[in-house]
């Protein structure tokens, strides 16, 4: 909570939930990634948080733009973005979107398969492609699924696929897993894309970059290291795995840059017990996983929650949202201790939530409009 949001709060209209975003502390996010890691490129994961703000606040200081869909390139090149400061990083794309970031100057793309680098050397002729190869995704808190990459074993044929059909084969991703704790993660995927890098230069394809991805974390209920250690361990595994041949290197962190920057406010709907003999109460907000907290799915992320009884006894709490649904459940599996005293139409105060909650917001479930949004 900067002082920043505690002021907006203070003054605001009550309008139902909200999200407040400080973009001071954005900016700081990204002086201190461009700090850590000074010779890599940024690659803001746009989908962490779209808003024009946040778009406009990292253009102007330089950073580049990790796009998902042609509507997160047209929302970076609004901000101010250059087509050279773009990566069309998901794996899977249509061949018309392909063409369409094409006309519009974009020239860098991730591929997994040969049939993806076929649909980029129609679409995108001589472009540059990076090929994704899976990572175990250990010590994350939210280790990914096999949906994107390939084995590293599969990707110098699809690199070598892409150069043989005239594009650029550029170089190598991973992504170590959302909210990666541990700083010596990426040295496994390091040593797997050296390895990439050394048989590509046997069939006489040059590769020149390796994204490092995400999975920067922001801090929920434990401390996180600061992302000056994540830069140093991971200059050390270069220096491991390619000597004194560093190759270019991009990151995409999205949470790490504003998870921390974002405070959402909500409201006490109704406290209740499902029996007279229930130790257990639950606690409705007037925001739920419809609402912006789909990241509490199966409890993954656990946000901190601070109210105006903080400070009182506490007794463990079902939390759940306000739609007609019965997933609309946060935390189940393990309840969340909460005020024994926390009332209904007091307001709660969830912080980690600069990432990830807007655009996760339904349009219009159970007539609930979406999740507001404010950037100071």
């Amino acid at each position: 909570m900067t002082e920043r949001i505690r002021e907006f709060l203070r003054n605001r209209r009550e309008d139902g939930p909200c999200l407040v975003v400080d973009l001071d502390v954005v900016r700081d996010n990204y002086l201190d990634f461009a700090r850590a890691l000074p010779d890599t490129r940024v690659f803001y994961a746009v989908k962490a948080n779209p808003s024009p703000e946040v778009l406009t606040l990292l253009a102007g200081l330089g950073s580049c733009f990790d796009t998902a869909s042609v509507a997160e390139i047209e929302m970076a090149m609004a901000a101010g973005a250059t087509p050279d400061r773009i990566s069309f990083g998901n794996t899977i794309k249509k061949e018309r979107d392909i063409a369409r970031a094409f006309a519009l100057g974009v020239r860098l793309y991730a591929v997994d398969c040969t049939d993806e680098v076929e649909k980029v050397a129609r679409a995108a002729p001589g472009a540059r492609v990076f090929c994704r190869i899976l990572c175990d995704g250990a010590g994350a808190e939210w280790p990914l699924s096999r949906k994107f990459g390939c084995e590293p074993s599969l990707a110098v044929d699809v690199l070598e696929h892409a150069h043989r059909l005239g594009l650029e084969a550029y170089g190598v991703s991973f992504h170590v897993g959302s909210q990666q704790g541990n700083t010596e993660a990426w040295d496994q995927a390091l040593a797997s894309a050296a390895g990439i890098f050394r048989e590509c230069a046997e069939r006489g394809i040059s590769l020149s970059m390796v994204n490092l991805g995400g999975g920067f974390p922001t801090r929920y209920l434990r401390d996180v290291p600061a992302v000056e250690a994540y830069g140093s361990s991971i200059f050390q595994a270069l220096c491991r795995h390619f000597g004194n041949a560093i190759p270019e290197t991009i990151i995409e962190p999205g949470r790490g840059m504003v998870g921390n920057a974002g405070i959402i406010e909500a409201e006490v709907v109704l406290i209740s017990k499902k029996s007279a003999s229930d130790e257990v109460r639950w606690v409705y907000l007037d925001i739920g996983k419809f609402g912006g907290l789909a990241e509490t799915m199966d409890e993954a992320i656990r946000y901190p929650i601070r109210t105006p009884r903080d400070g009182d006894a506490v007794e463990p709490c079902v939390l759940a949202g306000p739609t007609c649904d019965s997933a609309d459940v946060l935390y189940e599996k393990v309840p969340y201790p909460l005020p024994v005293s926390l009332s209904i139409g007091d307001k709660v105060l969830i912080e980690g939530t600069g990432a990830y909650t807007t655009t996760y917001s339904a349009v219009a479930f159970n007539g609930f409009p979406p999740l507001k949004a404010y950037h100071i």
